[in-house]
């Protein structure tokens, strides 16, 4: 049996006529050309010293990949479609009931703290049979580490333009996701009443096509869940009953709104199933 390929990486020396051909020394004191690959036959048996490009075409060896096209539409070596607005759903012809488990759909799932939208959106995610993704806007938002704006402390500036930052990075992966056959499903606390953290910013974002689900359960309910919460996701009891009080405003307008207070999660995904069927067959106006 062959024994492993082991790679020097130390960095690259030149020589001081600024030749690269510089020799690194090794520990055990034999000299080994920058770039190469030390080849043991076995734990006591002869080595030989391979030049990368040699010995990726020895017999058996990892082949050599092709060279990426520079044209900047490449990701690796598989060429990617361009992440376009996701259209609005239109029901398939002589459809009553849309094929909701393997549609091609972009959900964002709305609601206050303490809802479970992460919950539900990840659970759903991860039961449908098609390829699926789960993006939270709380997950990005939090990529800031240093300099972190925690709503915690307030809305603000400098929290509002992080917010915008990470609901637009969302947008951006949905888009991608769709573009190369991946559903999605989003969640963030969108206010009925406030336009910068509104509905408009995801439909220009991600598309019109983009179908928005609101998760309301009572105030009891989100004030339990919220306790159980650590760190930045744990907001006020105060906070977390003005943000629930806000999110009634979804009331009336449209939107389809889930009651999850008496739900299991499980029970929660197919109600949310039901919703995105019944929103594929009459697209609600938003």
């Amino acid at each position: 049996m062959r024994a492993p390929v082991r790679a020097h990486a130390p960095p690259p020396r030149v020589n001081a006529d600024g030749s690269g051909n510089a020799e690194i020394t090794r520990r055990h004191g034999r000299p080994v050309p920058c770039g190469a690959f030390e080849y043991m036959r076995g734990p006591t048996g002869p080595a030989r010293t391979f030049q990368v490009g040699e010995l990726m075409h020895q017999p058996g060896a990892m082949p050599v990949p092709p060279t990426a096209p520079a044209d900047g539409l490449t990701t690796g070596h598989v060429q990617l479609p361009p992440g376009g607005m996701v259209p609005a759903p239109a029901a398939p012809p002589g459809a009553a009931v849309p094929d909701t488990a393997h549609a091609g759909v972009a959900v964002l799932l709305i609601g206050p703290a303490g809802a479970g939208k992460t919950t539900v959106a990840r659970h759903w995610a991860g039961l449908r049979p098609v390829p699926t993704a789960h993006i939270s806007l709380d997950d990005v938002r939090e990529w800031v580490r240093a300099g972190f704006a925690d709503p915690r402390a307030g809305w603000d500036d400098r929290s509002e333009a992080q917010y915008r930052l990470a609901r637009r990075t969302c947008g951006f992966a949905a888009r991608n996701f769709m573009a190369n056959g991946i559903s999605c499903i989003l969640d963030d606390a969108v206010f009925p009443d406030r336009p910068a953290v509104g509905l408009g910013g995801w439909k220009r974002h991600v598309g019109p096509g983009l179908i928005p689900v609101v998760l309301l359960p009572g105030l009891d309910v989100v004030l339990e869940r919220n306790a159980a919460r650590t760190g930045t996701r744990r907001l006020s009891d105060e906070e977390v009953a003005t943000i629930h009080g806000r999110m009634a405003g979804w009331y009336g307008s449209g939107l389809p709104i889930i009651d999850n207070s008496r739900h299991d999660v499980p029970t929660t995904a197919r109600m949310l199933d039901e919703a995105v069927a019944r929103s594929l067959t009459s697209p609600p106006q938003w």
